[in-house]
């Protein structure tokens, strides 16, 4: 008889009295069946689309430690006004963690679990922030030989959106691409993209230090928005590449709206149409894929008629191109993920230093240069 293995896994609560509890939480792990696999997860990244769940609406400034060095817990309070957007969760303890690399330690009886016996395999699913995790063997992406766990651990959310973006972009009819929050460790795998393939891509900073951060891999159209000049520079950018489609992580705020304006201004400076009063023929695209302000978007409409605003998720991008589209982007990753699809993390926490204030603190801002990995090993 097989051993039975039990492993900790990071749950998110919130109660109805309006409570956060986030804590771990030994779990049983069964037998596989024939086609699933059991993986010991050695790397899981906190992702900004991982924050959401795992602190949910609660007001982290209110957040407390309690429990102990081996079975910690964090409580915060989530404020009466953000209760209804979390009626859906309410008193279910949820797994964390979008994604993860590890060893397959168990096989089920189909070829397929068998071959994946011993390898390193990269996962996306949920319930990753865990040390052992079930998977069925079809949705693992085996690792090439010599490539560790940490290595593999984004082989999906922010590689997978970079190409989606590009993707997006060209199957829209769009030559050139803007993107937000650009200096991030997915806006720096995104400027990799162009650079390879050969695509126009403004973006758009917080600061000279991005800026410069970006130049310095590469980048050719870089503008930051605290500059005072910056409506100027984004047109003049825009009329260079010609590009009208963004992408933007910022969502609240005036920033969609300008990126509309400046794309409006850009079109008007290098076409020599006639003059309508209901703006230029070219579509103006704007995709919302982040929410890094929280504020409602302000739009003012001051770039004619042709135009659109949207909300752009990876898994709806997924499913509509269809699995043999999405297995294509998923074999580049594979073998690109040390140089194009490369990424680098400031800090390595176990799943107990993960749930220290210390370490919320920083990850919780979601700072560039700020990213974690998870590995639930140590």
């Amino acid at each position: 008889m097989t051993e039975a293995i039990t492993g900790l896994q990071l749950r998110s609560l919130i109660k109805a009295s309006g409570d956060l509890e986030v804590s771990l939480v030994p779990v049983s792990i069964s037998e596989p069946g024939p086609d699933e696999v059991v993986v010991r997860v050695e790397a899981t990244p906190i992702n900004p689309s991982d924050l959401g769940l795992l602190f949910g609406a609660a007001d982290m400034s209110t957040a407390k430690a309690s429990g102990t060095a081996d079975a910690p817990v964090i409580t915060a309070k989530v404020p009466e006004a953000a209760m209804k957007a979390m009626a859906g969760r309410l008193d279910e303890s949820m797994p964390v963690g979008n994604e993860g690399a590890g060893t397959v330690i168990k096989a089920g009886s189909s070829d397929a679990a068998q071959a994946l016996l011993g390898k390193t395999v990269a996962m996306i699913g949920g319930a990753m922030y865990a040390q052992y995790r079930t998977m069925k063997a079809a949705d693992c992406l085996k690792l090439a030989d010599g490539t560790t766990a940490a290595e593999g651990a984004s082989c999906f959310v922010n590689p997978l959106t970079a190409l989606g973006m590009t993707e997006t972009m060209k199957r829209e009819g769009h030559k050139a691409l803007v993107h937000t929050a650009a200096a991030s460790n997915l806006g720096q795998m995104l400027n990799r993209i162009c650079l390879k393939d050969g695509i126009d891509l403004v973006n758009i900073v917080r600061s000279e230090a991005q800026a410069k951060l970006l130049r310095d891999i590469g980048a050719k159209y870089v503008v930051d928005s605290t500059s005072p000049n910056f409506m100027a520079e984004l047109t003049d950018a825009l009329a260079t590449t010609g590009a009208t489609i963004a992408f933007d992580a910022i969502g609240g705020g005036k920033l969609a709206g300008q990126i509309l304006s400046c794309m409006e201004a850009a079109i008007a400076k290098t076409s020599k149409g006639p003059y309508s009063r209901y703006g230029s023929n070219v579509l103006k695209q704007v995709y919302i894929y982040g929410g890094l302000d929280t504020r409602p978007t302000e739009i003012v409409r001051n770039f004619g008629m042709i135009w659109a605003v949207g909300g752009w998720l990876l898994f709806p991008f997924l499913q509509k191109i269809g699995a043999a589209d999405a297995a294509k982007l998923r074999e580049r990753v594979a073998a690109e993920i040390k140089t194009t699809f490369a990424s680098h993390y400031t800090r390595t926490v176990s799943l107990k230093e993960a749930l220290t204030l210390d370490a919320i603190a920083v990850y919780n801002k979601r700072a560039t240069g700020e990213k974690f990995l998870i590995d639930p090993t140590k």
